[in-house]
């Protein structure tokens, strides 16, 4: 292979235009690229072939004797816009290209082929002829057109062309315009629109505007107007601009219609749709009532829904309630309630009611308009902030009465010099009480770090095994049940060593409390691509399911009475917080009567 071909090969491999190699006296196709062969209408099988066998319907045109020439003489061959009648598909068709035939030289300065570079030109080519046509045309068309037009000469803005449509949008007279140039017809509009239209004959980009706001003088008044445009280039046969037609249109009236509806609808639909309101219309004497789409899902539905369907959802308990607001709407006017529903699928929901009722002359209600809000989580947090604040208040107490007896005792072995034995067992019980009041009020000086974005990390590398074994220890002095570590005693992690370990000993201290059953718990380390993962596995009673999904919450504790287990509800969510600022994952696996699985993720490296 020739050097220069070599160089050729990669230019035509690349190229998105069609470039073929033809080398030798019979012009034999070396080189075809895609865009070639797609615009021959072959494949592959072309090359290696001379040009003649290849494509022998070329045989009574010009193109084998131009690259002939070029290989022979050595003369770059430019062409101007050529046919071509070409067999695709069985079907001889007519395109129209541009061409460059340039010689290829080897090393020894001679020619061994011919490089031919390619340019499709058949839109331009029947575009132009279209204009030879459509020129014959236009103005019949432009004066009989129902939307205002009118065609300025580029070269000094006069206007060539215009019709009565565009005569009344801009309130003038065709003695005013025809043979005049646009801006000193339509001065007013100069200032804003002159660049512009410069613009579209500089670049011949057609500019399209929706609803401009203009003012014209019309018929000797100004007005403010909003307006439809086009400007679009008109080009010669050679591709230069030779004059700008503008299309326009007056939506003057459609755009104030529609920003007064838009205006109002604007407003409401905010507000709405930001508090996830559902809104109702009854009628007051035919019971029937007009409904959104998030009226209809709050009761659970995915359809509009009918008054009896409604009044059928609410809990039997809250249908009194439902029926005094409306009474009591009856002399106030207004409506407010919050009850509970239930859903097709047995689920209950609280939710809230709000109404206005509208009676016609004779105090009769003929009307209510209203909303309504799904309040469910709000009751539910709420509850939860209720509970945790008993729990939290239960949980503060027992300590800190247990720490004052403990000092009350020891201020009377003290007075009556007591042993140092009994001293010592009373001020350990003291710093008991200490050390878990410590831990409580720990865990709720680090929520509010997490609510406020403070919780930082301290990240070093050290081994994952270590730290879990350390943990193991603090429990197991608290615990009779067997703590086992298996898995990858070797593997390190990049984190916050004080963090995690808070982590691990949350997750042993809830499967030592939950499952007190489980004489065994296992904690294993596993190494999983560029992640470490713990898991603390128990053999308990398990979780119910319905309750894993809340696990990792704030305040949400499995026995919410809080008779049973002692806690603030507090642990899962802040280790939760932990591991997902180190960037891991945190979730778990229970099976009612089989135990639980606890597991997070940490990344391995930085």
């Amino acid at each position: 292979m020739q050097p220069a071909e070599s160089i050729f090969r990669n230019i035509v491999e690349l190229s998105p235009f069609p470039v073929f190699v033809c080398v030798g006296e019979d012009m034999i196709i070396s080189v075809a690229n895609d865009a070639t062969l797609k615009a021959w209408g072959r494949d592959e099988s072309v090359i290696g072939k001379k040009f003649t066998e290849a494509l022998p319907e070329l045989h009574d045109q010009p193109f084998f004797g131009y690259l002939q020439s070029v290989y022979h003489t050595g003369q770059v061959f430019d062409s101007g816009n050529s046919r071509v009648d070409i067999m695709i598909n069985g079907r001889l068709e007519t395109s129209y290209y541009k061409f460059t035939y340039k010689p290829l030289f080897n090393t020894e300065g001679g020619i061994y082929g011919v490089v031919a570079f390619n340019t499709d030109v058949t839109e331009l080519e029947r575009a132009k002829q279209a204009v030879e046509e459509s020129e014959l045309k236009l103005n019949n068309l432009v004066r009989q057109a129902p939307v205002g037009i009118c065609i300025i000469r580029a070269s000094d803005m006069t206007i060539e062309v215009v019709n009565n449509a565009y005569l009344e949008l801009v309130g003038r007279k065709r003695i005013d315009l025809e043979n005049n140039t646009i801006w000193e017809a339509v001065p007013e509009a100069a200032d804003l629109y002159a660049p512009i239209m410069k613009g579209v004959i500089d670049t011949g980009v057609p500019y399209i505007a929706n609803e401009h706001e203009l003012l014209l003088i019309r018929n000797n008044v100004a007005e403010k107007l909003y307006v439809d445009f086009v400007y679009e280039p008109i080009r010669h046969f050679d591709g230069s601009i030779s004059s700008v037609m503008v299309i326009a249109f007056d939506v003057t009236d459609k755009v104030q219609s529609r920003r007064n509806i838009e205006d109002t609808e604007e407003r409401s639909r905010l507000a709405i749709e930001a508090a996830e309101i559902g809104t109702f219309d009854l009628n007051m004497l035919t019971e029937e009532t007009i409904t959104s789409p998030r009226f209809d899902a709050i009761f659970g539905y995915n359809k509009p829904i009918t008054r009896s369907m409604m009044v059928s959802c609410f809990h039997p308990e809250d249908r009194e309630i439902r029926l005094a607001a409306h009474e009591a709407s009856l002399i106030s006017g207004r409506l407010f309630y919050e009850a509970r529903v239930i859903h097709p699928d047995n689920s209950v929901h609280w939710i809230r009611f709000q109404g206005k009722l509208y009676f016609d002359e004779k105090q009769t209600p003929v009307r209510m308009l209203g909303t309504i809000l799904d309040i469910t989580e709000f009751k539910r947090l709420q509850q939860q902030k209720d509970d945790f604040i008993s729990i939290a208040s239960h949980e503060l107490k027992t300590p800190m009465t247990s720490l004052k007896a403990s000092i009350q005792i020891l201020e009377k072995l003290i007075k009556t010099g007591t042993s140092p034995d009994k001293v010592s067992t009373f001020i350990q019980k003291a710093n008991t009480s200490l050390l878990k009041m410590q831990h409580l009020i720990e865990s709720l000086l680090n929520v509010s770090r997490i609510s406020a974005g403070q919780l930082g990390l301290q990240k070093t590398s050290f081994n994952l095994a270590a730290l879990i074994n350390d943990s193991c220890e603090h429990v197991r002095m608290t615990s009779d049940q067997e703590l086992v570590v298996t898995g990858d005693a070797n593997l390190d992690v990049y984190a916050d060593s004080a963090k995690i370990e808070q982590v691990v000993i949350n997750l042993l201290n809830n499967a030592v409390k939950y499952a007190p059953a489980s004489r065994q718990i296992i904690i294993t380390i596993d190494k999983r691509g560029n992640v470490a993962r713990v898991s603390v596995q128990d053999f308990g009673e398990g979780i119910a399911q319905d309750k894993i999904p809340h696990l990792f919450e704030r305040y949400y504790r499995v026995d919410s009475t809080g008779l049973q287990y002692s806690g603030l509800g507090l642990g899962l969510y802040i280790s939760a917080e932990i591991i997902e600022r180190h960037g891991g994952k945190i979730g778990v696996k229970s099976e009612s009567g089989k135990g639980s699985t606890f597991w997070f993720t940490l990344p391995i490296h930085n």
